[in-house]
Parts: structure tokens; C-alpha cells; sequence
């Protein structure tokens, strides 16, 4: 593998790298949302609880209601029907279901009222809690708008990142980017690593054997680490370095 082809992998990794901990920021956004907006959502819940729970109270009252005018109706005929009763056994039976039916009348009805008072302290507790929410959401709004504009921002870049990695992966040689996706591919982040100075991995740190070191450093096709599989390229040049020195020795030596 050549020194170009090798930079240009080194280069691809780079990208790569940088487009994991784009994507992973971009992650991290929904989780932050929802911290900031919980108090607003947990009065949001509280208050659709409490909604839910009033609508039913409603139908129970209303319920209670039908049936209360249904046995106020059957307390008016039995009413009538005691005008006519002709004998004193009818009197006392149409008596006796007279009381039974006032009776349930009134445990409706009290139990309406109750039921009643119940509800307008519901209906207080909504408003309460409808009140809050939105002060809750109105605190938190900047935040929220700052996290909603920033994942926006992240969102664009990854495009941008995913756009030039693509056009980056066209310009490498087809097999050398086949054996590096393919050791990506198995979830690993390091695909590329420089030989040490004294011949190791630069991932795992171990030591090539010395004819493989003479492969790498001469580009001598793709060389891949025995322990732990990333692909090989030669160290990188000391910083400071001359590329004449070793001309201008060999001439001195001359």
C-alpha cells in the first residue's frame, strides 16, 4: 500500500470518526429535550388525568340526573294512583313503593349534589393545572428553542459529513476501501494504524515481525496486523525532519 493510499484511508478513518461523534451528539438531543420539557409534560399528564377523571364524574352526574327525573316521573303516578286506590290494601302498596321510590330519590340526589361539588373542584383543579403547565412551558422555552436550533445545526453538519465521506470513499483505490469498510462493518471504530518506531501496532501494541515492517514501510501492498486485524501503514515522519539530510550525508560520506 502506498504512502498516498494510506494517508487517504487515515483520512476516510478521520471522517468516519468524525461523523460517530456527530451522530452520537445528534442522539444525545431527544433525551435533553424531554429533561427540559418533563415539568411541563408531568403537568401535562396531571392535568389529561384529571380531565379524563372529570369527564367521567360528568356522566355519572348525568346519569344520576335521568335517573332521578325518571323516579320524580314515577313519584307523580304513584301520586295519581292514590286518588284512585279502592280499597286500603291498594292504598297501603301503592304507600309502600310511594316511600321506597321518594327514598332512592333522595339518595340520588344527594348523591348528585355530592357528586356535584365534586366536580366544581375538579373543574378548579384543571384550570390550576392548565395555568401552571403553561408557565412551566413558558420558563423552559428558551432552553428548549437554543436545543431545538442546535440539533437543527448538528442535524445539517451530519448531512454535510455523510455528503463528503461519500465523495472522499470515490476517490480510493476499490479493494483498499472494501477491507476497510469491511473491518468497520464488524463495529469496530480503528481500521488504520500507524507501525510504531520500533515496529509495533499502533492499535494493539504488538510487534510485527520484521519483514512485514519492510512491506509496510515500502507500500508493498495492504498489510493488515496479525492480532488484532486493522490495516498497517508506515509511521509517520518525525516531526522537524529533513528531507535532505540523507542526501546531504550520503554526500559528505561521498
Amino acid at each position: 500500500m502506498t504512502d498516498k493510499s494510506s494517508g487517504t484511508l487515515k483520512g476516510l478513518q478521520d471522517l468516519d470518526t468524525r461523523l460517530e461523534q456527530t451522530r452520537s451528539r445528534l442522539a444525545e438531543f431527544d433525551p435533553l429535550l424531554e429533561e427540559v420539557e418533563e415539568p411541563a409534560l408531568a403537568l401535562e399528564k396531571e392535568a389529561s388525568e384529571a380531565r379524563a377523571r372529570l369527564e367521567q364524574m360528568k356522566r355519572e352526574e348525568r346519569h344520576l340526573e335521568r335517573s332521578a327525573d325518571d323516579r320524580r316521573s314515577r313519584v307523580k303516578k304513584l301520586q295519581e294512583k292514590l286518588k284512585s286506590v279502592r280499597n286500603l290494601r291498594e292504598q297501603a302498596a301503592v304507600e309502600a313503593e310511594l316511600d321506597l321510590v321518594r327514598q332512592t330519590l333522595e339518595g340520588e340526589e344527594q348523591e348528585a349534589l355530592g357528586l356535584l361539588d365534586q366536580i366544581r373542584k375538579l373543574e378548579a383543579r384543571v384550570e390550576e393545572l392548565e395555568a401552571e403547565k403553561g408557565a412551566a412551558r413558558e420558563a423552559v422555552e428558551p432552553r428548549r428553542q437554543a436545543l431545538l436550533e442546535e440539533r437543527e445545526t448538528t442535524r445539517k453538519a451530519l448531512e454535510v459529513l455523510e455528503e463528503e465521506r461519500e465523495a472522499y470513499a470515490d476517490t480510493l483505490e476499490v479493494g483498499e476501501l472494501r477491507a476497510y469498510d469491511r473491518i468497520r462493518q464488524g463495529g469496530r471504530s480503528v481500521a488504520i494504524a500507524s507501525l510504531t518506531p520500533d515496529g509495533a501496532c499502533g492499535h494493539c501494541f504488538s510487534l510485527v515481525p520484521l519483514q512485514v515492517q519492510n512491506e509496510i514501510r515500502e507500500g508493498r501492498g495492504m498489510v493488515t496486523c496479525e492480532a488484532c486485524g486493522v490495516i498497517l501503514t508506515p509511521a509517520p515522519e518525525p516531526e522537524g525532519a529533513e528531507k535532505g539530510g540523507d542526501g546531504e550525508a550520503g554526500e559528505e560520506e561521498s
